[in-house]
Protein backbone atom coordinates (compact mmCIF):
# COMPACT_ATOMS: atom_id res chain seq x y z
CA UNK A 1 0.00 0.00 0.00
CA UNK A 2 1.35 3.49 -1.03
CA UNK A 3 1.41 6.67 1.51
CA UNK A 4 0.51 9.80 0.64
CA UNK A 5 -0.75 12.79 2.14
CA UNK A 6 -5.12 12.92 1.78
CA UNK A 7 -6.15 16.25 0.12
CA UNK A 8 -10.04 17.13 1.65
CA UNK A 9 -10.13 19.30 -1.16
CA UNK A 10 -9.75 16.78 -4.12
CA UNK A 11 -12.93 14.53 -5.09
CA UNK A 12 -12.26 11.11 -4.02
CA UNK A 13 -11.80 8.77 -7.07
CA UNK A 14 -12.32 5.40 -6.24
CA UNK A 15 -11.17 2.65 -8.74
CA UNK A 16 -12.14 -0.90 -8.67
CA UNK A 17 -9.90 -3.33 -10.98
CA UNK A 18 -6.20 -3.18 -11.59
CA UNK A 19 -5.69 -4.80 -14.69
CA UNK A 20 -5.18 -3.34 -18.19
CA UNK A 21 -8.26 -0.91 -18.81
CA UNK A 22 -7.55 0.27 -15.34
CA UNK A 23 -4.15 1.20 -15.49
CA UNK A 24 -4.44 2.51 -18.86
CA UNK A 25 -7.01 4.66 -17.38
CA UNK A 26 -5.10 5.64 -14.24
CA UNK A 27 -2.03 6.62 -16.65
CA UNK A 28 -4.61 9.10 -19.08
CA UNK A 29 -6.02 11.10 -15.84
CA UNK A 30 -2.06 11.58 -14.38
CA UNK A 31 -1.53 12.75 -18.06
CA UNK A 32 -4.44 14.89 -18.28
CA UNK A 33 -5.64 15.87 -14.54
CA UNK A 34 -2.84 14.83 -12.32
CA UNK A 35 -3.99 16.98 -9.19
CA UNK A 36 -7.52 16.92 -9.88
CA UNK A 37 -8.61 13.68 -7.70
CA UNK A 38 -8.19 11.95 -4.71
CA UNK A 39 -7.66 8.38 -5.97
CA UNK A 40 -7.55 4.96 -4.40
CA UNK A 41 -7.26 1.90 -6.76
CA UNK A 42 -8.57 -1.90 -5.21
CA UNK A 43 -7.19 -5.03 -7.24
CA UNK A 44 -7.67 -8.65 -5.79
CA UNK A 45 -4.19 -10.02 -7.35
CA UNK A 46 -0.99 -9.04 -5.09
CA UNK A 47 0.58 -7.03 -7.61
CA UNK A 48 0.54 -3.21 -9.24
CA UNK A 49 -0.45 -4.17 -13.38
CA UNK A 50 0.87 -6.36 -15.69
CA UNK A 51 0.35 -7.02 -19.49
CA UNK A 52 -2.53 -9.97 -19.09
CA UNK A 53 -2.00 -10.55 -23.03
CA UNK A 54 1.25 -10.97 -22.40
CA UNK A 55 0.72 -14.78 -20.34
CA UNK A 56 1.47 -17.03 -22.83
CA UNK A 57 4.54 -15.91 -23.20
CA UNK A 58 4.92 -16.04 -19.51
CA UNK A 59 3.54 -19.95 -19.27
CA UNK A 60 5.73 -20.50 -22.62
CA UNK A 61 9.01 -19.23 -20.40
CA UNK A 62 9.93 -16.45 -22.54
CA UNK A 63 9.23 -13.72 -20.46
CA UNK A 64 9.44 -13.51 -16.53
CA UNK A 65 6.86 -11.38 -14.49
CA UNK A 66 8.84 -8.57 -14.34
CA UNK A 67 9.26 -8.43 -18.06
CA UNK A 68 5.18 -8.05 -18.21
CA UNK A 69 4.67 -5.48 -15.88
CA UNK A 70 3.57 -2.64 -16.75
CA UNK A 71 3.16 -0.53 -13.30
CA UNK A 72 4.82 -2.01 -10.60
CA UNK A 73 3.85 -0.69 -7.05
CA UNK A 74 6.53 2.45 -7.11
CA UNK A 75 4.43 3.70 -9.99
CA UNK A 76 1.58 4.55 -7.77
CA UNK A 77 3.92 5.97 -5.39
CA UNK A 78 5.41 8.39 -7.88
CA UNK A 79 2.40 9.23 -9.04
CA UNK A 80 0.64 9.65 -5.67
CA UNK A 81 -2.10 7.21 -5.73
CA UNK A 82 -3.16 4.68 -3.24
CA UNK A 83 -3.15 1.14 -4.14
CA UNK A 84 -4.61 -1.66 -1.91
CA UNK A 85 -3.70 -4.68 -3.51
CA UNK A 86 -4.31 -8.61 -2.64
CA UNK A 87 -6.85 -10.96 -2.18
CA UNK A 88 -8.29 -9.45 0.74
CA UNK A 89 -8.65 -5.94 -0.48
CA UNK A 90 -11.27 -7.19 -2.82
CA UNK A 91 -14.13 -5.31 -3.03
CA UNK A 92 -17.38 -7.20 -1.97
CA UNK A 93 -19.61 -4.29 -1.92
CA UNK A 94 -20.73 -1.20 -3.29
CA UNK A 95 -22.85 1.11 -1.22
CA UNK A 96 -24.46 3.49 -3.30
CA UNK A 97 -26.37 5.15 -0.47
CA UNK A 98 -23.40 6.12 1.67
CA UNK A 99 -20.79 6.35 -1.93
CA UNK A 100 -18.35 3.61 0.00
CA UNK A 101 -16.82 0.59 -0.99
CA UNK A 102 -16.21 -2.28 1.07
CA UNK A 103 -13.01 -4.90 1.03
CA UNK A 104 -12.75 -8.45 2.23
CA UNK A 105 -11.15 -7.50 4.84
CA UNK A 106 -13.39 -5.25 6.22
CA UNK A 107 -12.25 -1.45 5.14
CA UNK A 108 -14.05 1.11 3.61
CA UNK A 109 -13.37 3.70 1.45
CA UNK A 110 -15.30 6.63 0.36
CA UNK A 111 -15.98 7.78 -3.16
CA UNK A 112 -17.43 10.90 -4.80
CA UNK A 113 -16.84 9.13 -8.28
CA UNK A 114 -16.27 5.42 -8.97
CA UNK A 115 -15.11 3.21 -11.54
CA UNK A 116 -15.50 -0.33 -12.04
CA UNK A 117 -13.27 -2.21 -14.09
CA UNK A 118 -13.65 -5.80 -12.40
CA UNK A 119 -12.76 -7.26 -16.24
CA UNK A 120 -14.09 -11.08 -16.91
CA UNK A 121 -14.33 -13.99 -15.62
CA UNK A 122 -13.79 -17.79 -17.58
CA UNK A 123 -16.84 -19.53 -18.92
CA UNK A 124 -16.98 -22.94 -17.36
CA UNK A 125 -18.47 -25.71 -19.31
CA UNK A 126 -21.85 -26.96 -16.89
CA UNK A 127 -20.48 -30.57 -17.11
CA UNK A 128 -19.62 -33.17 -14.86
CA UNK A 129 -16.10 -32.94 -13.61
CA UNK A 130 -15.43 -29.48 -13.46
CA UNK A 131 -14.31 -29.09 -9.74
CA UNK A 132 -12.14 -32.19 -10.07
CA UNK A 133 -8.38 -31.32 -9.23
CA UNK A 134 -6.02 -30.53 -12.15
CA UNK A 135 -9.05 -28.42 -14.31
CA UNK A 136 -8.22 -24.91 -14.47
CA UNK A 137 -8.84 -21.61 -16.61
CA UNK A 138 -5.96 -19.37 -18.08
CA UNK A 139 -6.57 -16.28 -17.04
CA UNK A 140 -4.32 -14.31 -14.56
CA UNK A 141 -0.63 -15.27 -12.86
CA UNK A 142 -2.05 -17.49 -10.49
CA UNK A 143 -3.26 -19.81 -13.22
CA UNK A 144 -0.13 -19.86 -15.36
CA UNK A 145 1.43 -20.56 -12.12
CA UNK A 146 -0.47 -23.39 -11.41
CA UNK A 147 -0.08 -24.68 -15.28
CA UNK A 148 3.52 -24.40 -14.86
CA UNK A 149 3.54 -26.58 -11.62
CA UNK A 150 1.56 -29.02 -13.41
CA UNK A 151 3.36 -29.38 -16.68
CA UNK A 152 6.35 -30.49 -13.95
CA UNK A 153 4.16 -33.24 -12.47
CA UNK A 154 2.08 -34.47 -15.45
CA UNK A 155 2.48 -35.53 -18.93
CA UNK A 156 -1.23 -35.10 -20.44
CA UNK A 157 -2.91 -31.80 -21.12
CA UNK A 158 -6.47 -31.24 -22.87
CA UNK A 159 -6.96 -27.81 -23.84
CA UNK A 160 -11.38 -27.33 -24.58
CA UNK A 161 -11.36 -24.23 -26.72
CA UNK A 162 -9.54 -23.32 -29.91
CA UNK A 163 -9.68 -19.84 -29.33
CA UNK A 164 -6.61 -17.48 -28.90
CA UNK A 165 -5.90 -17.86 -25.26
CA UNK A 166 -6.76 -22.40 -26.10
CA UNK A 167 -4.25 -22.25 -28.50
CA UNK A 168 -1.79 -20.41 -26.74
CA UNK A 169 -2.21 -22.39 -24.02
CA UNK A 170 -1.54 -25.44 -25.78
CA UNK A 171 1.51 -24.23 -26.64
CA UNK A 172 2.53 -23.11 -23.79
CA UNK A 173 2.27 -26.58 -22.19
CA UNK A 174 3.45 -28.39 -24.89
CA UNK A 175 6.70 -26.25 -24.94
CA UNK A 176 6.95 -27.08 -21.25
CA UNK A 177 7.27 -31.00 -22.91
CA UNK A 178 3.34 -32.07 -22.14
CA UNK A 179 1.02 -33.90 -24.61
CA UNK A 180 -1.31 -31.33 -25.22
CA UNK A 181 -4.74 -32.46 -27.30
CA UNK A 182 -6.94 -29.54 -28.36
CA UNK A 183 -11.09 -30.05 -28.06
CA UNK A 184 -13.27 -27.16 -30.09
CA UNK A 185 -16.39 -28.17 -31.07
CA UNK A 186 -15.92 -26.29 -34.55
CA UNK A 187 -14.65 -27.88 -37.39
CA UNK A 188 -12.24 -24.81 -38.11
CA UNK A 189 -9.89 -23.74 -34.69
CA UNK A 190 -10.46 -20.00 -34.13
CA UNK A 191 -13.39 -19.80 -36.32
CA UNK A 192 -13.97 -16.37 -35.08
CA UNK A 193 -10.86 -15.39 -36.45
CA UNK A 194 -10.26 -17.39 -39.66
CA UNK A 195 -12.27 -18.78 -42.17
CA UNK A 196 -11.90 -22.49 -43.20
CA UNK A 197 -8.82 -22.25 -45.69
CA UNK A 198 -6.69 -20.09 -42.88
CA UNK A 199 -8.06 -22.28 -40.50
CA UNK A 200 -6.40 -25.58 -41.97
CA UNK A 201 -3.38 -24.13 -41.99
CA UNK A 202 -3.05 -23.02 -38.72
CA UNK A 203 -4.04 -26.29 -37.42
CA UNK A 204 -1.59 -28.03 -39.98
CA UNK A 205 1.22 -25.69 -38.89
CA UNK A 206 0.29 -26.67 -35.33
CA UNK A 207 0.51 -30.21 -35.34
CA UNK A 208 3.39 -30.15 -36.96
CA UNK A 209 4.39 -28.32 -33.47
CA UNK A 210 3.07 -31.49 -31.79
CA UNK A 211 -0.29 -30.34 -30.77
CA UNK A 212 -3.18 -32.55 -31.60
CA UNK A 213 -6.61 -31.88 -32.49
CA UNK A 214 -10.12 -33.27 -31.91
CA UNK A 215 -12.74 -31.23 -33.77
CA UNK A 216 -15.90 -30.99 -34.07
CA UNK A 217 -16.21 -31.90 -30.32
CA UNK A 218 -18.74 -31.38 -27.46
CA UNK A 219 -17.23 -31.88 -24.17
CA UNK A 220 -19.63 -34.24 -22.53
CA UNK A 221 -17.79 -34.57 -19.13
CA UNK A 222 -14.37 -34.73 -16.86
CA UNK A 223 -13.88 -37.93 -15.79
CA UNK A 224 -12.97 -38.53 -12.15
CA UNK A 225 -9.98 -41.06 -11.51
CA UNK A 226 -11.68 -42.19 -8.23
CA UNK A 227 -9.81 -39.92 -5.82
CA UNK A 228 -11.16 -36.72 -7.16
CA UNK A 229 -8.25 -36.02 -9.76
CA UNK A 230 -8.91 -35.57 -13.61
CA UNK A 231 -7.94 -38.85 -15.84
CA UNK A 232 -9.62 -38.22 -18.89
CA UNK A 233 -12.65 -35.90 -21.01
CA UNK A 234 -15.33 -37.69 -22.00
CA UNK A 235 -16.88 -36.49 -25.69
CA UNK A 236 -20.15 -36.37 -26.75
CA UNK A 237 -19.59 -38.42 -29.79
CA UNK A 238 -17.56 -41.53 -27.44
CA UNK A 239 -14.46 -40.58 -27.48
CA UNK A 240 -12.49 -40.69 -24.58
CA UNK A 241 -9.29 -38.19 -24.15
CA UNK A 242 -6.86 -39.24 -21.45
CA UNK A 243 -5.57 -36.24 -19.52
CA UNK A 244 -3.91 -35.19 -16.16
CA UNK A 245 -5.55 -31.63 -16.50
CA UNK A 246 -8.09 -30.06 -18.50
CA UNK A 247 -7.25 -26.47 -19.20
CA UNK A 248 -10.60 -24.30 -20.02
CA UNK A 249 -10.06 -21.85 -22.75
CA UNK A 250 -13.58 -21.39 -24.10
CA UNK A 251 -14.25 -17.81 -23.55
CA UNK A 252 -14.89 -15.10 -21.35
CA UNK A 253 -18.37 -13.76 -19.47
CA UNK A 254 -18.10 -9.52 -18.10
CA UNK A 255 -17.79 -9.72 -13.88
CA UNK A 256 -21.06 -8.08 -13.32
CA UNK A 257 -21.61 -9.86 -10.03
CA UNK A 258 -20.87 -6.72 -7.46
CA UNK A 259 -22.45 -4.46 -10.27
CA UNK A 260 -25.55 -6.57 -9.88
CA UNK A 261 -25.67 -6.59 -6.21
CA UNK A 262 -25.26 -2.88 -6.16
CA UNK A 263 -28.43 -2.69 -8.44
CA UNK A 264 -26.54 -1.22 -11.12
CA UNK A 265 -28.21 -1.58 -14.49
CA UNK A 266 -26.57 -4.97 -16.28
CA UNK A 267 -27.30 -7.00 -19.01
CA UNK A 268 -24.50 -9.04 -20.61
CA UNK A 269 -21.89 -6.78 -19.03
CA UNK A 270 -22.69 -3.64 -16.91
CA UNK A 271 -24.77 -0.77 -19.05
CA UNK A 272 -22.59 2.03 -19.62
CA UNK A 273 -23.42 5.13 -22.07
CA UNK A 274 -21.12 6.74 -24.85
CA UNK A 275 -19.25 8.11 -22.37
CA UNK A 276 -18.95 5.48 -19.86
CA UNK A 277 -20.91 6.27 -17.14
CA UNK A 278 -23.51 3.86 -15.90
CA UNK A 279 -26.92 4.22 -14.65
CA UNK A 280 -25.79 5.78 -11.45
CA UNK A 281 -24.55 8.85 -12.58
CA UNK A 282 -21.61 9.33 -9.90
CA UNK A 283 -20.54 5.67 -10.97
CA UNK A 284 -18.35 4.66 -14.34
CA UNK A 285 -17.21 1.24 -16.03
CA UNK A 286 -14.58 -0.05 -18.71
CA UNK A 287 -13.23 -2.76 -20.03
CA UNK A 288 -14.21 -6.09 -20.10
CA UNK A 289 -17.00 -6.30 -17.30
CA UNK A 290 -19.15 -3.58 -19.49
CA UNK A 291 -21.60 -3.40 -22.34
CA UNK A 292 -22.11 -0.48 -24.62
CA UNK A 293 -24.52 -0.49 -27.31
CA UNK A 294 -24.79 -3.90 -26.92
CA UNK A 295 -21.54 -4.96 -27.52
CA UNK A 296 -18.44 -6.42 -24.81
CA UNK A 297 -15.10 -6.59 -25.13
CA UNK A 298 -12.40 -8.58 -24.78
CA UNK A 299 -9.27 -7.39 -26.67
CA UNK A 300 -7.11 -4.66 -25.31
CA UNK A 301 -7.23 -2.35 -28.28
CA UNK A 302 -11.68 -1.41 -27.35
CA UNK A 303 -10.08 -1.20 -23.78
CA UNK A 304 -7.76 0.98 -24.24
CA UNK A 305 -9.91 3.17 -26.51
CA UNK A 306 -12.73 3.66 -23.41
CA UNK A 307 -9.83 4.36 -21.14
CA UNK A 308 -8.95 7.31 -22.94
CA UNK A 309 -12.71 9.00 -23.37
CA UNK A 310 -12.87 7.77 -19.43
CA UNK A 311 -10.39 9.89 -18.49
CA UNK A 312 -11.87 13.00 -20.97
CA UNK A 313 -14.84 12.69 -19.19
CA UNK A 314 -13.26 12.82 -15.77
CA UNK A 315 -10.88 15.50 -16.36
CA UNK A 316 -13.63 17.78 -17.71
CA UNK A 317 -11.20 18.49 -20.53
CA UNK A 318 -13.49 17.58 -23.45
CA UNK A 319 -16.97 15.86 -25.01
CA UNK A 320 -15.33 12.63 -26.08
CA UNK A 321 -17.65 9.65 -26.68
CA UNK A 322 -16.87 6.03 -27.70
CA UNK A 323 -17.36 3.93 -30.65
CA UNK A 324 -16.73 0.69 -31.21
CA UNK A 325 -14.10 -0.02 -34.59
CA UNK A 326 -13.39 -2.92 -35.70
CA UNK A 327 -10.39 -4.56 -34.22
CA UNK A 328 -7.67 -7.09 -35.60
CA UNK A 329 -6.76 -10.38 -33.99
CA UNK A 330 -3.18 -11.73 -33.75
CA UNK A 331 -2.52 -14.96 -32.43
CA UNK A 332 0.83 -14.36 -29.85
CA UNK A 333 2.85 -18.09 -30.79
CA UNK A 334 6.14 -17.53 -31.89
CA UNK A 335 6.46 -17.98 -36.10
CA UNK A 336 2.72 -18.08 -36.45
CA UNK A 337 1.44 -14.67 -38.56
CA UNK A 338 -2.22 -14.18 -38.44
CA UNK A 339 -4.23 -11.54 -39.21
CA UNK A 340 -7.73 -10.57 -39.36
CA UNK A 341 -10.57 -8.21 -39.15
CA UNK A 342 -13.82 -6.85 -39.62
CA UNK A 343 -16.42 -9.28 -41.58
CA UNK A 344 -14.01 -11.95 -43.12
CA UNK A 345 -16.75 -14.11 -44.55
CA UNK A 346 -18.90 -11.93 -46.18
CA UNK A 347 -22.60 -12.33 -47.46
CA UNK A 348 -24.43 -12.71 -50.93
CA UNK A 349 -23.84 -8.81 -51.28
CA UNK A 350 -20.25 -8.94 -51.15
CA UNK A 351 -17.58 -10.32 -53.22
CA UNK A 352 -13.89 -11.73 -52.16
CA UNK A 353 -10.46 -11.30 -53.29
CA UNK A 354 -8.09 -14.02 -52.36
CA UNK A 355 -4.36 -15.03 -53.09
CA UNK A 356 -3.28 -17.95 -52.33
CA UNK A 357 0.24 -19.65 -52.59
CA UNK A 358 0.27 -23.30 -50.75
CA UNK A 359 3.84 -24.21 -51.31
CA UNK A 360 4.66 -20.98 -48.52
CA UNK A 361 1.64 -21.36 -46.40
CA UNK A 362 0.52 -18.03 -47.64
CA UNK A 363 -3.13 -17.15 -47.58
CA UNK A 364 -4.84 -13.41 -48.12
CA UNK A 365 -8.71 -12.65 -48.21
CA UNK A 366 -9.96 -9.55 -48.61
CA UNK A 367 -13.54 -9.03 -48.72
CA UNK A 368 -15.64 -6.36 -50.47
CA UNK A 369 -19.29 -4.75 -50.17
CA UNK A 370 -19.93 -1.80 -52.94
CA UNK A 371 -16.34 -1.18 -53.87
CA UNK A 372 -15.30 -0.97 -50.40
CA UNK A 373 -13.16 -3.35 -47.96
CA UNK A 374 -15.54 -4.76 -45.02
CA UNK A 375 -13.44 -7.42 -43.43
CA UNK A 376 -9.28 -9.45 -43.99
CA UNK A 377 -8.23 -12.67 -43.01
CA UNK A 378 -4.61 -13.43 -43.43
CA UNK A 379 -2.25 -16.31 -43.14
CA UNK A 380 1.27 -16.53 -43.85
CA UNK A 381 2.26 -13.03 -44.85
CA UNK A 382 0.62 -10.31 -42.43
CA UNK A 383 2.43 -7.46 -43.42
CA UNK A 384 -0.21 -5.75 -45.31
CA UNK A 385 -2.84 -6.12 -42.62
CA UNK A 386 -2.74 -2.98 -41.21
CA UNK A 387 -3.15 -1.49 -44.21
CA UNK A 388 -6.22 -3.12 -45.33
CA UNK A 389 -7.58 -2.08 -41.90
CA UNK A 390 -6.40 1.64 -42.60
CA UNK A 391 -8.96 1.56 -45.94
CA UNK A 392 -11.60 -0.32 -43.94
CA UNK A 393 -11.84 2.01 -41.15
CA UNK A 394 -12.24 4.98 -43.85
CA UNK A 395 -14.36 3.63 -45.88
CA UNK A 396 -11.99 3.62 -49.21
CA UNK A 397 -13.34 3.45 -52.53
CA UNK A 398 -10.84 0.69 -54.01
CA UNK A 399 -11.52 0.71 -57.39
CA UNK A 400 -8.47 3.00 -58.43
CA UNK A 401 -5.66 0.41 -57.01
CA UNK A 402 -8.23 -2.77 -57.03
CA UNK A 403 -5.94 -4.66 -59.63
CA UNK A 404 -3.01 -3.86 -57.22
CA UNK A 405 -4.54 -4.52 -53.46
CA UNK A 406 -3.76 -7.91 -53.31
CA UNK A 407 0.16 -7.25 -53.74
CA UNK A 408 0.07 -4.90 -51.11
CA UNK A 409 0.21 -1.17 -49.79
CA UNK A 410 3.51 -0.09 -52.04
CA UNK A 411 2.16 -1.31 -55.16
CA UNK A 412 -1.23 0.25 -54.82
CA UNK A 413 0.75 3.41 -54.02
CA UNK A 414 2.30 3.07 -56.93
CA UNK A 415 -0.56 2.64 -58.91
CA UNK A 416 -1.94 5.78 -57.53
CA UNK A 417 0.67 7.74 -58.39
CA UNK A 418 1.63 6.18 -61.95
CA UNK A 419 -2.04 7.24 -62.70
CA UNK A 420 -1.87 10.27 -60.49
CA UNK A 421 -5.49 9.17 -59.12
CA UNK A 422 -6.31 10.15 -55.66
CA UNK A 423 -6.99 7.65 -53.29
Amino acid sequence: MSAKTQSTSKPKLVLIGNGMAGAKLLEELVETCPNKYDVTVFGNEPYGTYNRIMLSPLLAGDKTLDDIMINGRDWYEQHNLTLHAGPDKEIIEIDRIHKRVVCRDGSQAKYDRLVIATGSKPFILPIEGTDLNGVMSFRDVADVNAMIQAAGEHKRAVVIGAGLLGLEAAMGLSIRGMQVTVVHSNTVPLNRQLDAEAGELLKTELEARGLAFEMDAKTQAIIDDGQGNVSAVHIADGRVIPADIVIMAIGIRPNVALAKAAELHCDKGIVVSDTLQTYDPSIYALGECIQHRGDTFGLVAPLYDQAKVLANHLSEHGVAQYATLPTATKLKVTGISLYSVGDFMGDDASECLIYRDKHQSIYKKVVLKDNRIVGAVMYGDTLDGPYFQELMDAKQDIRAIRPQLMFGKALCEQLLATNKVAP
